[in-house]
């Protein structure tokens, strides 16, 4: 009698967090925006201007040439700068712009 109450009491436990579920879903128009919509890409960023720099401040430096940055629809500069290498071997990818899109700069062996 006891596991036979016991096990109500855990069915009638466990449905009782259970929710009902109801969906009722209207679509109307086409999925995906119509004719006409269109985003322009941002135009490609200006050319970098020609900078001298400074000698190394110490061995195991390497220099990160100056580049321009998407901000919203604008571009910004970072100036270059010396940054030590984070591991042996190690050297800079600068970033690029390529095909309409941004790809940040990266360390790579």
């Amino acid at each position: 009698m006891k596991t036979k109450l016991l096990a109500l009491l855990l069915l009638v436990g466990s449905s009782a967090f259970a929710g009902s579920h109801f969906f009722f879903g209207v679509g109307v128009g086409p999925a995906y925006p119509a004719y006409g919509y269109y985003v322009a890409p941002p135009p490609p960023p200006p050319p970098p201007p020609v900078i001298a720099y400074a000698p190394a401040p110490g061995p195991g430096y390497t220099w990160i040439g100056g580049y321009w940055y998407p901000v919203g629809p604008r571009w910004h500069w970072r100036a270059g700068y010396w940054a030590p290498r984070p591991y042996a071997g190690a050297y800079w990818i600068g970033p690029r712009y390529y095909g309409g899109r941004y790809f940040a700069g990266y360390w790579r062996r």
